[in-house]
């Protein structure tokens, strides 16, 4: 009993926080808490498999599971998602203002952008390819990791990437009441 008083008071403060701050401020929190959550699960499968075939297998079981469990985790008014120009998974289709905002990134400038939507506040987050990236989504990808790629992603686009280029966003989207 103690337990669920201490847990529901964490949660009615996490709230209450959560609603005390800045729309881009609480967009880049969600941003961050599903950011880290895939960041954590893809370095975990990239170390225990330098191949890339452990991480592959991860992003097309668990990614899009991942992401659903972190909106769980958010108030009734946000959401966060995915999206990408170039795509390997369909769920992760942009919408016309994800284009824009992606089209807007130049090859240097990668910050935080917010862009108001009628009644939601949209916090976008540049996902740019580094160097571990390459091994799924650059030009010389391992026959074992194409193969699985080709398998469950018959219209795969994200491959092809070099460094520093732009894979996609990460997008919180907050609504006003």
């Amino acid at each position: 009993m103690k337990i669920k008083i201490v847990a529901t008071m964490a949660l009615c403060s996490s709230i209450a926080f959560a609603e005390s701050m800045s729309p881009k401020d609480e967009g880049i929190k969600y941003i961050k808490m599903l950011g880290s959550t895939l960041k954590s699960e893809l370095k975990a499968k990239m170390k225990e498999d330098p191949t890339a075939v452990s991480a592959v297998k991860f992003c097309q079981e668990s990614a899009s599971r991942l992401t659903e469990d972190v909106n769980k985790k958010l108030p009734e008014y946000a959401s966060v998602r995915r999206a990408s120009l170039r795509l390997r998974n369909e769920k992760n289709h942009a919408d016309e203002i994800d284009v824009k905002v992606m089209n807007s990134y130049s090859d240097g400038e990668k910050s935080i952008q917010v862009v108001e939507d009628g009644n939601t506040t949209r916090v976008y987050k540049p996902l740019v390819i580094k160097k571990v990236c390459l091994k799924c989504h650059g030009s010389d990808i391992s026959p074992e990791v194409s193969s699985i790629i080709k398998s469950n992603y018959p219209n795969d686009k994200a491959t092809g990437y070099r460094e520093g280029d732009l894979r996609g966003v990460i997008v919180a989207e907050i609504k006003k009441n």
